[in-house]
Parts: C-alpha cells; structure tokens; sequence
C-alpha cells in the first residue's frame, strides 16, 4: 500500500450529540437557540432585505398598472388587476403570517394556495420584514417544539433505571 493510499483512510465521524437536535431556519441554521452566530445581524440584514424587496416589488407592479394605463385598457382591466393584487397579497400576508406560529395540517390547502400567495408576494414580504423585527420567522414555534422535545427526552432517559433485562424477576404470590 503506498503512502497515498494510507493517508486516504477515512477520518472517524464526529460523535452524534445525544438529545434532540434543534431544527435549522432558512438563513439563520442553528443560530435563534443561543442568538449567537450574528444572529442580530442576520434579523437585521434579513428585515431590511425583505423590505427593500418589497418596496422595488410595489414600484414594478406601479410600473406594469402605468403600462395598462398607457395600453388604454379599459378601467375594468386596471380596477380587476389592482383588486387582484390587493387580495392576494392580504391573503399571502395571513397565511404566511400564520405560518410562522403553526405548522399546516397534512391535508391542509397550502398546496393549492401556492400560486395566490405567488401572485401575492408583497404581502409575504411584508409579513416576512415584521416578523424579523421581532425574532426570526418560524423561531418561536421551532423553540416551543425543541423544548418540548428536551423535556420529553430528559423524562425518557430519567425513568431509566438501567438494563431491564438484568433486573431480577418478580415474585409470584
């Protein structure tokens, strides 16, 4: 065996951590448990960027509503088109407000709702800038769950009392 080939042996694994591990966020991993990692930096970055976002996002839809106008349309185009808008984005804004405190069902209508909340994409950014004002979206749910899962797992591992099949067998009466 050449020296190459010794020195390819895989490294050991890097040991598993025992207990539940928590679930990462989009943009902020692992960082909402301990607020470490520039977490502040990221809510902050993250709030401004979906701002921005949402504000050059309105300025086109101003510029494609100018274009119909321009187009000559018709005012029902251009009333139907704001409306549209308008409601999508407040139905964008609730659910993904919502998102942010539940997880959907299984059977839920998420799926079916996808391409209104599309249309509707300020109103997700808008939901997305508030709720980095205050913590990063998803984390108070994520929170709850994981303490939920720490409480469980040290109430699993506490009851045990060691190896059941050493423990002596009971008597009969």
């Amino acid at each position: 065996m050449s020296d190459d080939q010794r020195d390819q042996t895989p490294a050991e694994p890097a040991p598993v951590p025992a207990g539940p591990q928590p679930e990462p966020i989009r943009f902020f991993g692992t960082t909402w448990v301990e607020h470490d990692g520039g977490y502040a930096l990221l809510r902050v970055g993250l709030a401004i960027g979906s701002l921005a976002t949402a504000i050059a996002s309105a300025v086109l839809l101003r510029l494609a509503y100018e274009g119909l106008e321009i187009g000559n349309v018709g005012p029902f185009l251009s009333i139907s088109v704001v409306v549209l808008f308008a409601v999508a984005s407040s139905i964008a804004f609730t659910k993904t407000w919502a998102s942010f405190s539940r997880r959907p069902a299984p059977s839920s209508d998420e799926a079916a709702l996808k391409g209104l909340k599309t249309i509707g994409f300020i109103g997700s950014l808008i939901a997305y800038f508030l709720r980095c004002l205050g913590e990063a979206p998803g984390e108070k749910l994520c929170r709850a769950e994981y303490e939920r899962a720490q409480v469980e797992y040290a109430r699993r591992r506490s009851t045990r009392t060691g190896n059941p099949a050493a423990r002596r067998p009971k008597r009969k009466k």
